[in-house]
C-alpha cells in the first residue's frame, strides 16, 4: 500500500515535455519564429533556459518570454536555413530539473 502512494508522486517529480512548436525533426521556414514548449507541470521560467545551436554550431542563449501560462515557455528567434537543435533546461515548481533536445531543420524562404 505504501508503494502505491509513493509511486504517483515520483511520476510527477519531473516536468515532461508534452508538445512543441516546431515538432521534433520538423522542417520549418526560415525567418522570425516563436519556439514554444508545453510541459505537464508549472515551470519556474526565471530559472529555466533555452540554448539554440545553429547550423554553424554556434550556440546562443534565447531569452524566455517572461509572460504566459505557467506550463508553456516561448522564445523568439531569427532562424536561417540548416539543422538546428534547441536544448532546453527547465525547473519545475517542485524543484526538479529536466533537460532535453529538440532537433529541427530550417528550410529557405
Amino acid at each position: 500500500m505504501l508503494a502505491m502512494t509513493i509511486a504517483p508522486r515520483a511520476a510527477e517529480a519531473h516536468a515532461i515535455l508534452e508538445d512543441s512548436t516546431p515538432k521534433p525533426d520538423a522542417a520549418i521556414l526560415a525567418g522570425a519564429t516563436v519556439l514554444t514548449l508545453r510541459f505537464n507541470s508549472r515551470i519556474d521560467r526565471a530559472r529555466s533556459r533555452f540554448t539554440l545551436t545553429r547550423p554553424d554550431r554556434v550556440k546562443i542563449t534565447l531569452p524566455i518570454d517572461p509572460a504566459g501560462p505557467p506550463e508553456i515557455l516561448t522564445a523568439a528567434a531569427a532562424l536561417t536555413p540548416g539543422a538546428h537543435t534547441l536544448r532546453w533546461q527547465v525547473l519545475a515548481i517542485d524543484g526538479h530539473i529536466t533537460r532535453g533536445d529538440l532537433a529541427f531543420t530550417v528550410t529557405g524562404l
